[in-house]
C-alpha cells in the first residue's frame, strides 16, 4: 500500500499511528510525508500533517533542511489542521532568519484573526513571543493583541496568554 492511500484511508488516532510507526520504521519514507504535507490539498495534507508533526516530535532531525520552507508556505496552507501542525513544528525548531518577516506577519494576521481556531492563534502567539526576542521591536505590540484578546478568550489561551504576557512585560520594562 502506498504511504497516500494509507494517509486518505482513515481520519483517526490509530490510523495515524500506524503512518508513524511505518515512517519511524523506515525513515525513508518521511521524504514521501513530507510531500503530501506541502501539497496543501484538503484532507490529504491535513493528515499528513498530523503524522509529520508526531513524527518530527519523535525525531527532529526529520524537519533539519525543512524549516526555511515550512516558514515560508505555511503563509498559504487553507486548513485549521494543516496549519495547526505546521505551526506546531515550527513552535518547536528554530526559527530561520530568511523568512522571519513572512511568518511574523502571518502569526499576527491569525492572533487577531475573529475566525481562526484558537489552537493556530496560540501557536502563534508562541511563536510571535521566539520572534520578540530577536526583534524586541514587536514585544509592545504583541502584549497588547493579547491582552486585548484575554477577557473573552479560551482558558487555554488565557493560560499561554498569561504567560507570554508576564514574560513580554519583563522585556518590555528593561
Amino acid at each position: 500500500m502506498k504511504l497516500e492511500d494509507l494517509v486518505l484511508r482513515d481520519q483517526s488516532r490509530a490510523n495515524t499511528d500506524q503512518i508513524i510507526s511505518i515512517v519511524m520504521a523506515r525513515p525513508e519514507l518521511f521524504d514521501e510525508l513530507w510531500g503530501l504535507l506541502l501539497l496543501n490539498q484538503d484532507p490529504l495534507s491535513r493528515r499528513a500533517a498530523w503524522a509529520a508533526d508526531y513524527c518530527a516530535e519523535i525525531n527532529p532531525g526529520f524537519l533539519d533542511g525543512r524549516i526555511e520552507d515550512l516558514s515560508k508556505k505555511v503563509v498559504n496552507f487553507i486548513s485549521d489542521g494543516l496549519k495547526r501542525h505546521a505551526l506546531r513544528m515550527l513552535s518547536r525548531s528554530p526559527l530561520p532568519d530568511e523568512n522571519l518577516g513572512i511568518l511574523a506577519d502571518a502569526c499576527f494576521n491569525w492572533l487577531q484573526s475573529p475566525t481562526e481556531s484558537v489552537a493556530v492563534k496560540m501557536y502563534s502567539m508562541v511563536i510571535l513571543h521566539r520572534i520578540s526576542q530577536n526583534i524586541p521591536d514587536i514585544s509592545r505590540e504583541l502584549y497588547d493583541i493579547i491582552e486585548i484578546q484575554m477577557e473573552e478568550a479560551t482558558p487555554g489561551f488565557r493560560n499561554i496568554g498569561k504567560k507570554i504576557m508576564k514574560k513580554l512585560l519583563k522585556a518590555i520594562q528593561q
